[in-house]
């Protein structure tokens, strides 16, 4: 059967599951829209008449896998692509269990084995991931991968990454912006270093200027001042650049990319950011490049850091945030622990000689427990072995308090290097682990210690429950008084109405550690209590209600706590 035919065929049977499946029309923007398109231009004769028989689940697996059997074969059309691409994602999200979803995205990767692992880019439409071996988010937190995606790049879609059709929604178009910067490469010679830069394909992401603003200087001519920075430290910022704008060269030699696992991060607010020489349609073969996701960039595909002007954003983090999503994840961990070993501790001669022989990923492992530790995957039990692993490297070691004490102070300046946050909060929490981990490494390190063994990696939270928001902060803006409707004296008195406006967002976050002042259920209860420190006047914390807020509280109790 040709392509075409197949196409044909495959638009049929979807606009008959599409009737079945659900309400809405699950498929129309996704499989049939693309697949229209598709076949229209290469199919003039009318489509052909199909009955289809079996569950809509089991009809939709069938139809995903016959869409994968015809997009391997030679000059699969972009929209036979995309419909692919949505039809595996739908039919593994039909899958009964873990095992069935295992066994359908093996089966599925069967099928496409023979194809290498890219990324097309569609006209006007989504980037083609054919064969993704990992994608992760800005936490490093691993994505659900298929082998044929479709990831958005109009910036619209519902359900990102993944795309959902908005692009033709909206019109969205691929094209260049004429008035780019232009994608020229210039060279900042410094005396052992020279700095290559490109600003035609920059993403702005400010992981140069924010860590090394002495060398890459925002607002200033020439914006490389390679005699501003030490050599390793321009290394070190030449090499965090993810979009392959910055690179350098020694003795007139550039300096070669370094070598990673291909990979897609989603990163915050921001660009796909892709590694390890992952072709890319179209382009020169690349290390790793930054693709735009706002759909706003002026040098599509790539990103121009237009995403910041925008305003495009992800959806916001969870109310209560972990350790570990508050600190930035996984990259900012490792960004941190890889300053820590290869700035700090080289030049420092206590520290220097305990880590000559450290193993060559020693970083990564410390930013995985860290990881582990402040509430995010499990990457240090699954990869390195857990506590018992932990313990054994300190085992014998006869750490001082010395050692100790320098360790936690560096490793403190490592994470303002890397842009960790600087709320009270967080590094209340951050310093507060670093002094008991670091204490207990020295415990266990000791001749005749016997640390308890099969233990879970320990779990670190936030200080007395002090997390973001919980204060009022002496810099923060004050926030307007909640507008308040006092019901006449022969009107009720409800919860959602009249009491709940009376409690801002702020005052939420400040007894989140006991109740939610937004919740019917946990006032009712406390009722009492929080009335006593109402008329006292120590709630809210940053002064006294009116009287007649007051008055209205107590007026919902006496009425009995209405909802």
């Amino acid at each position: 059967m040709s392509v075409t035919i197949g196409m044909a065929e495959l638009l049929t049977r979807a606009r008959l599951l599409d009737r079945d499946l659900a309400p809405g029309e699950p498929l129309a923007e996704t499989v049939i829209r693309p697949l229209t398109a598709a076949v229209a231009e290469a199919l003039a004769e009318p489509e052909p008449e199909i009955i289809e028989t079996g569950s809509p689940a089991d009809r939709l697996w069938e139809l995903a896998k016959d869409a994968t059997r015809l997009r391997v074969q030679p000059g699969a059309p972009e929209g036979l692509i995309e419909a692919t691409a949505a039809l595996q994602h739908l039919a593994c999200l039909f899958a009964e269990d873990a095992d069935s979803l295992a066994a359908r995205i093996a089966e599925l990767a069967e099928i496409q084995s023979g194809l290498e692992t890219r990324i097309d880019v569609a006209v006007d439409g989504p980037y083609l991931v054919t064969n993704p071996s990992k994608i992760i988010n800005w936490l490093g937190e691993t994505v659900s991968t298929f082998p044929q995606m479709a990831l958005c790049r109009c910036g619209q879609s519902t359900t990102k990454p993944l795309c959902d059709g908005s692009h033709a929604r909206v019109g969205f178009s691929g094209a260049k912006d004429p008035a780019r910067v232009p994608d020229q490469q210039d060279s900042y010679e410094g005396v052992q270093v020279t700095v290559l830069d490109n600003r035609g394909v920059c993403a702005h992401s400010g992981m140069c200027t924010d860590r090394l603003s002495t060398v890459f200087r925002v607002d200033k001519e020439p914006f490389v001042a390679p005699s501003g920075g030490r050599a390793d430290e321009i290394i070190r910022a030449v090499r965090a650049c993810p979009s392959g704008a910055l690179g350098y060269a020694v003795d007139g030699k550039k300096a070669p990319d370094p070598e990673r696992e291909p990979a897609i991060e989603v990163s915050k607010d921001g660009p796909y950011r892709v590694t390890g020489g992952i072709p890319l349609d179209g382009d020169v073969p690349r290390e790793h490049y930054s693709l735009c996701r706002c759909g706003h960039s002026r040098n599509k595909p790539f990103c121009s850091g237009m995403h910041y002007y925008v305003g495009f954003a992800d959806p916001p983090p969870s109310d209560e945030p972990s350790l570990f999503e508050w600190a930035g994840g996984l990259p900012a961990l490792t960004r941190m622990t890889q300053i820590f070993y290869e700035k700090y501790v080289p030049q420092d001669d206590l520290l220097a000689p305990l880590f000559a022989r450290m193993s060559p990923d020693h970083p990564q492992r410390v930013a995985a427990w860290l990881t582990e530790t402040f509430g995010g995957p499990k990457l240090y039990t699954e990869q390195y072995g857990g506590y018992n692993h932990m313990v054994a490297e300190h085992a014998g070691k006869t750490l001082s308090e010395q050692w100790r004490a320098r360790w936690a102070q560096l490793i403190g300046r490592a994470a303002d290097d890397a842009g960790l946050p600087t709320d009270p909060e967080f590094r209340a929490a951050f310093a507060g682990y670093i002094e008991w981990g670091s204490r207990i490494a020295v415990e266990n390190s000791q001749p005749g210690a016997t640390p308890p063994s099969n233990m879970p990696v320990p779990q670190w939270w936030w200080v007395c429950e002090a997390k973001p928001g919980s204060r009022v902060s002496a810099l923060a803006t004050p926030e307007e008084k909640p507008q308040v409707q006092i019901p006449a004296s022969d009107e009720p008195v409800g919860f959602a109405e009249h009491v709940k406006p009376l409690f801002r967002e702020m005052d939420r976050k400040s007894m989140s550690f006991v109740f939610d002042l937004w919740s019917h259920e946990d006032v009712t209860r406390h009722a009492d209590a929080i009335l006593d420190r109402l008329r006292q006047g120590t709630m809210p914390c940053d002064g006294a209600w009116p009287a007649e807020h007051v008055d209205l509280f107590a007026r919902w109790i006496t009425e009995g706590t209405r909802p």
